[in-house]
């Protein structure tokens, strides 16, 4: 079994019991194929909350910082994480991450590019842009409530609410910034949604 495996299988049951976290719209997720994962981050505790309750495997993107301590990084590699840079397009990640859905596989990015606590920060257009490139569907996901996981434990009630999968792509050419932005604020709209339905 993988690191990665290993570590889902665990930390399932625990959030469950510290946090009461569970999955909703589990069956949104098609079975097989390419995926970009896009979800809301106001928690440290989105990242591996995210990979615990998503059925599939992800693979992420995660700030190049972190990758600087070996140690560190070693283990982010193992359970799949790979580095970008925040600041500008990192070519390198974008290509990373297109090759991951040449092959089938699933990435997750938050989409705001850092945590967000207050939820002021906007969504950038990095995770439509490679959706977009690769001619995959988005599936967009709210995590409720991880910024409460500490401080009230159970009473948290962490869900991870999954979406339906969306479709941003054009006809073959390469979308315009304008289609970006506006793809963008629809899949910020649909995560809203998420965090906001009860």
């Amino acid at each position: 079994m993988s690191l990665y495996l290993a570590t889902k299988a665990v930390l399932r049951p625990l959030t469950s019991a510290l946090f009461a976290a569970h999955v909703v719209g589990a069956e949104n997720v098609p079975a097989s194929g390419p995926l970009v994962v896009a979800a809301n981050h106001r928690s440290y505790l989105d990242p591996p909350l995210l990979g615990t309750w998503f059925p599939r495997v992800l693979h992420y993107l995660a700030k190049r910082e972190l990758f600087k301590n070996p140690l560190i990084g070693a283990i982010l590699r193992s359970v799949h994480a790979f580095p970008v840079e925040r600041d500008r397009a990192d070519l390198g990640a974008i290509k990373h991450a297109l090759s991951l859905l040449k092959r089938g596989e699933c990435v997750g990015i938050f989409p705001e590019g850092r945590r967000n606590s207050d939820g002021a920060a906007k969504a950038r257009g990095g995770a439509i842009l490679i959706a977009a490139t690769a001619r995959c569907p988005v599936v967009p996901v709210g995590l409720v409530r991880t910024e409460l996981a500490v401080r009230r434990w159970r009473g948290a009630r962490v869900e991870v609410r999954i979406g339906a999968p969306l479709i941003f792509q054009g006809t073959g050419r390469k979308p315009t910034k304008v289609e970006i932005e506006r793809w963008t604020e629809e899949l910020s709209a649909s995560i809203e949604r998420l965090l906001t339905d009860r």
